[in-house]
């Protein structure tokens, strides 16, 4: 049975990571999208979402709306990072959300974890969370198989365990800024704790 903080915290960041601009969206062309993601996208996240490497996620069955909340907050500045300030500078409203149907659509590939010893500990943490500290269970908003539930919490499953572990980084450090339960979250866990999660998250598919 969840517990009336972790219900209060899943609460807080339903609010916060939902795009109130999401609320009534028009039609996308998935078609153009791709043929956007292709010009744009695909030499670092891949023509179909699965980037090979590990700077770069994945965002090959990523949500949609999760998707589009960060391309416009990179080209807002709200998410801080000069490579995809660039890379959003020239889209249109309608350009990220048709990029962003597009990477949802696809399939997500396995990837299995690059240290295996680090699965057990992850799981524990990503399942239970760590009551010594008030950290709260990953599962709770991106459930148990890292799928994200609802859809406004983000894919975590088969995303590049480098990529997840310095995003938890900049959280923790405040240099990402845009998702303040993030932050909170992060500000819990040490170095240990996140390398584990961040494993554990690029195991599960």
């Amino acid at each position: 049975m969840r517990s009336a903080p972790v219900a209060a915290f899943v609460a807080a960041a339903l609010w916060l990571a939902t795009p109130a601009a999401y609320a009534d969206q028009p039609k996308v062309d998935i078609a153009a999208g791709k043929q956007k993601a292709e010009t744009v996208c695909a030499a670092c996240h891949g023509v179909d979402g699965n980037s090979v490497a590990s700077t770069y996620p994945r965002l090959a069955g990523q949500h949609e709306q999760y998707l589009y909340k960060q391309l416009t907050e990179f080209k807002t500045g709200k998410r801080n990072n000069p490579v995809m300030l660039g890379m959003t500078a020239t889209l249109t409203d309608a350009d990220m959300r048709n990029v962003a149907a597009y990477y949802a659509s696809q399939q997500p590939k396995a990837l299995g974890a690059s240290d295996k010893t680090q699965i057990e500990a992850g799981k524990k943490i990503y399942r239970g969370g760590v009551a010594q500290t008030g950290l709260p269970a990953c599962m709770a908003c991106h459930g148990p198989a890292g799928s994200g539930i609802p859809v406004q919490y983000p894919r975590v499953s088969s995303q590049h365990g480098a990529y997840i572990e310095a995003q938890l980084k900049a959280f923790r450090s405040g240099e990402r800024k845009n998702n303040s339960v993030m932050t909170q979250v992060a500000k819990k866990m040490s170095d240990d704790e996140i390398k584990a999660v961040a494993q554990y998250m690029q195991a599960l598919n």
